[in-house]
C-alpha cells in the first residue's frame, strides 16, 4: 500500500481561473517537495499531497 501526505486541501469550487491548488504544489516542486494535486470526489476539494519519497514519519 502506497502511504501519501496530505499537506493542503483546497475547496473545488473556487473562483474561475484560479487555481489555487496547483499554486500551491508547484510552490511546494519550487521547495523540492514531490507534491501532485488530486481530487478527492467524497468531500469535493482538491489536495496536494506528498509522494511517497517525501513522507516522512
Amino acid at each position: 500500500m502506497v502511504s501519501r501526505r496530505v499537506l493542503e486541501t483546497f475547496p473545488a469550487g473556487g473562483p474561475h481561473g484560479s487555481w489555487p491548488a496547483e499554486q500551491f504544489a508547484a510552490e511546494q516542486r519550487r521547495a523540492g517537495i514531490r507534491a501532485t494535486v488530486v481530487m478527492d470526489l467524497s468531500s469535493d476539494a482538491f489536495l496536494v499531497v506528498a509522494s511517497p519519497r517525501e513522507v516522512h514519519e
